[in-house]
């Protein structure tokens, strides 16, 4: 079976799907959301306490679903909970349950959650973090030391199409490539010209994108986006369209945006599919997709 490494090695277009872990010790929520997507996702990511909220362990999820589904699947780990010593202590265990694909992120501060009286770590960033699992691809350990056996991860990295100075944040991702990053899922991305301009930007790095696509579900939601989250520009027009309409207007809207980038020759696409995971498939039957089985 090709991997997700593999796929984008061969230029085929991926989709993949971002889910948040369950507050519990059951990961039954999570498996019945990965099996709606097994025709449709060629990975799935797990989250890691997102908005620094408690949920089960990212990389135990990621390896139950690829166990149960042979789905695979892309864990986040962030910096914000775990030292040099746990971050890599993390990557060996995630390696050691053939987890390999891993999404790298600083995190959200512990004020903003549901324990804003816990201590954050942050001895790194995003970037030290891409450094650390490269080294231990490399086989060796942040402290110079040979490993038994080196980690084989697939390393990707964040960015933001929408950013305020374009030019700032391809330099960031300059130096993210040069620390060992592999490929890169953006913030959701509404307004096509971003679009355009961040993968010209990035066509001498060599790393493939796969956008954030966000389906809209309402006015009010794609008025929220667009005045109150940092990194998210939604054109009138789309607004507009958005007054008129709800979830099925949201679900053409992606669909075309899916369509769209394929034919700019993005690498893929990156759903948010926020508490409806139905929308996924509809969104890729409508974009001319077609599903995995077939």
């Amino acid at each position: 079976m090709l991997t997700l490494r593999d796929k984008h090695e061969r230029r085929q277009f991926t989709l993949t799907v971002e889910l948040d872990p369950p507050k519990s010790a059951s990961p039954i929520k999570t498996q019945k959301e990965a099996m709606q997507l097994i025709d449709w996702a060629d990975a799935v990511n797990i989250a890691d306490c997102p908005m620094a909220k408690l949920r089960m362990s990212p990389i135990a999820l990621a390896h139950i679903i690829q166990t149960d589904f042979h789905l695979e699947t892309i864990f986040h780990l962030t910096c914000r909970d775990r030292n040099l010593i746990g971050l890599q202590a993390e990557l060996l265990g995630a390696s050691a349950l053939g987890v390999h694909n891993i999404l790298t992120l600083t995190g959200d501060p512990p004020s903003i959650g549901d324990h804003p009286d816990a201590r954050p770590v942050f001895e790194t960033d995003s970037t030290g973090l891409i450094e650390i699992a490269r080294t231990l691809n490399s086989g060796y350990d942040m402290a110079g030391n040979s490993l038994g056996q080196p980690t084989r991860f697939y390393i990707g990295t964040t960015g933001n199409p929408a950013a305020a100075d374009l030019d700032a944040e391809l330099h960031r991702l300059e130096l993210k490539k040069q620390a060992g990053a592999q490929f890169v899922q953006t913030q959701p991305v509404y307004d096509l010209r971003q679009a355009e301009a961040y993968l010209a930007g990035t066509a001498e790095l060599n790393l493939p994108v796969l956008f954030g696509v966000l389906p809209l579900k309402s006015y009010k939601m794609a008025l929220y986006l667009h005045d109150k989250v940092p990194g998210i520009t939604i054109p009138k027009p789309l607004q507009d369209a958005m007054a008129d309409g709800g979830r099925d207007t949201g679900i053409a809207i992606a669909a075309d945006t899916v369509k769209a980038l394929q034919e700019m020759g993005a690498a893929g696409v990156h759903l948010l599919p926020i508490n409806d995971v139905p929308a996924v498939g509809e969104i890729a039957r409508q974009a001319g997709m077609s599903p995995k089985q077939l």
